[in-house]
């Protein structure tokens, strides 16, 4: 199950992933401090760090991802309407935690966002874009 799962707003593709406060204690402790980073491997394997940062102090954190964030964003070339999720994968006692970051993409017909695609669902998603464009062929 996702820690994470975060449909993209224009803010996130442009600047930072914000996420859930409650989302927090999933990473690496903060300990004390506004900054930590980490580490997640992405679907093909590829490694990338982030950096959560909260506000100082405050009651009310508000986390964003910021370091590696654009990196991965561009890369990946995400817009706004894609999914992005973080699973953690939960290790033997004495061995290292591990983070996955998944892009499920958003299917788009006519700049509606109808469906989220991944790898897992692609097949299903095109028999049903198939369907649609009969329909509006109709």
């Amino acid at each position: 199950m996702a820690i994470v799962s975060k449909q993209l707003k224009k803010t996130d593709i442009e600047k930072r992933l914000t996420i859930p406060s409650k989302s927090l204690k999933c990473f690496p402790s903060l300990a004390g401090k506004h900054v930590v980073k980490f580490k997640a491997r992405d679907e093909s394997g590829r490694p990338w760090e982030f950096q959560i940062y909260t506000r100082k102090g405050r009651k009310y954190l508000k986390p964003v991802l910021t370091k590696g964030w654009r990196d991965f964003v561009c890369s990946k070339e995400l817009t706004i309407g894609d999914k992005v999720e973080f699973d953690k994968e939960e290790k033997e006692q004495g061995e290292a935690v591990m983070y996955r970051v998944r892009v499920v993409r958003a299917v788009k017909i006519f700049g509606y966002v109808l469906d989220h695609k991944s790898r897992a669902n692609k097949n299903r998603v095109k028999t049903e874009q198939k369907q649609m464009w009969h329909l509006i062929e109709l």
